[in-house]
Order: structure tokens, then sequence, then C-alpha cells
């Protein structure tokens, strides 16, 4: 089954970040894509929280959402939305995924659950906690691509969340992000190997790319990696559309070799000694 993975230079202007979505949703579909994978952030990249406070909404009022859920149905094309920000009920923030199948439905949400704080020797500070509020659980959709576990960016780093998917049935794990480039270049590719062989699923990883105009460099490298390991779709640096194909075969080949889901045990209580 083929799907297409967007890899965004995202501002802050979510109408123009609307328009390249509604175009990327339009390439994909005629790719011959099944599914579009967008990364962390489509509408709205800027780290100035005074301008983007102005141009933020609540789910329901959130332009980019209703043009990318029109373009899913005159497309008729599932889309995973990799994240918006939007007003979340508490009055924080979230950092929200979305699943739209191809009547422009919504059929998952997902809010982010670790939140990224971190001082880097580069000298970037980052504080979402600030201004975003955690998710509270995890989630699996069944879509086109299989059976589809949610994840965001940071979350990459925490392997419990994975197993929990896995566990749930999840077959393919999407982790839109919009990753710095020192960490980028330090541990994406490794991580998302690791993550694929670990759950023996595939990963989809739509990412942010190049400079952005708040300022920010994130590292790109939209990645398709199967159950094996092995990198089906590494999209470099470039702002575009890119295509894969997630087959159920490879999928039950690697589970067969090595049955590592059925292999899992409870872990008890640890012994300090």
């Amino acid at each position: 089954m083929k799907i297409a993975l967007a890899q965004l230079t995202s501002g802050v202007d979510p109408a123009h970040n609307a328009a390249t979505l509604v175009d990327a949703v339009g390439a994909a579909a005629a790719g011959g894509a099944s599914m579009l994978f967008t990364p962390e952030m489509s509408g709205l990249i800027d780290r100035d929280r005074v301008r983007a406070s102005a141009v933020l909404r609540p789910e329901a009022e959130d332009d980019v959402l209703a043009a990318v859920r029109a373009a899913a149905a005159r497309h008729r094309i599932w889309v995973h939305l990799g994240s918006l920000a939007v007003h979340g009920e508490d009055g924080r923030l979230a950092n929200r995924a979305f699943v739209i199948d191809d009547t422009g439905a919504i059929r998952a949400r997902y809010d982010k659950l670790h939140l990224f704080d971190v001082d880097l020797p580069t000298g970037e500070s980052w504080r979402e906690s600030a201004s975003y509020a955690p998710g509270a659980g995890a989630v699996v959709v069944d879509t086109p691509a299989g059976s589809l576990g949610l994840s965001i960016c940071y979350d990459l780093r925490f392997p419990d969340l994975y197993r929990a998917l896995s566990d749930a049935g999840a077959t393919v794990l999407a982790i839109p992000a919009a990753f710095t480039r020192p960490t980028g270049a330090a541990h994406w590719h490794v991580l998302m190997r690791a993550r694929a062989i670990e759950a023996a699923a595939y990963v989809v990883a739509a990412a942010q790319t190049g400079e952005h105009e708040d300022g920010r460099a994130t590292y790109g490298h939209s990645l398709v990696v199967d159950p094996w390991g092995e990198i089906v779709l590494d999209m470099g640096a470039a702002a575009e559309v890119g295509f894969a194909e997630i087959d159920p075969a490879r999928l039950a080949d690697v589970r067969a070799r090595i049955p590592v889901l059925s292999h899992r045990r409870v872990i008890p209580e640890v012994a300090r000694v």
C-alpha cells in the first residue's frame, strides 16, 4: 500500500501553511497514495508566543484543520495531520495530532504525552510545558496503512509508549516531528530504527525541515523504516512530497522470524542490591 509523506518548512502564517498542506494532499492523491502523513506543527511554527497567540484557535475553529479535512474529502485520501497547536479544554494549548479519513471525518486525536523542556549545548532553550498541556493517553486507530499508533516528536525517546502501542495492535508507528538539527544529527536515525525493530512495526516519521521564519532550523530527513530496521525512504533536506510502500507481507515475515511481541514479559519489581 502506497503512502505519502509531506516534508514541510512551516512558517508563522497559518493560511500559507494551510495552502501548502492542501497542495500536498492533492500531490499525494495524484501520486497514488492512500494516506498522507505530515509533520508536527504543520499549521504553525512560531516561537514568538505573543504573535502565535493571535492566530491560534480551538480545534473547532482551526482553519488549517478545516482546509485539510476538506482536501481529504475532495481527493478521497486519508491524512495523518502530524500535529497542530490548538487551544485545549483547560485553557492551555495542546500539541494535537489528527487522523482524517477520506470523507474528511476525524477518526482519531492524540495529544503529545512527553513535552520538550531542554537546554542544548548550542544555547537553544525549549520549554514546551510553559504553554502546552501533556496528553492523557495513547491511541491506536485503524487506517488504510494498518493499525496506526500515534505519537509526536519527543515521544520518540520513551520506548514504553511504543511497547504499549504495539501491545495494543499497532503495525505502523507515526512519529511526526520538528527535530532540532543538533539532536537530529545525533539521534534521529538510530532512534527511529530502534523503535521499528523493538515494536516489529513500520515507522512513518514526517518531519519539518530547513530554516523557519521564526529563526529556528529543523533537521528534515523524513523517514519510513520497515520492521527489520531498514530505511525504506529518507527524504533528506528538501521540502517536498515523498512516497513509500507499506508491505503487510514484510511485517508478517519479520514478526515470524523474530517474534518479540509474543516473547514480551511483564517486568517484575526491580531488586536493588
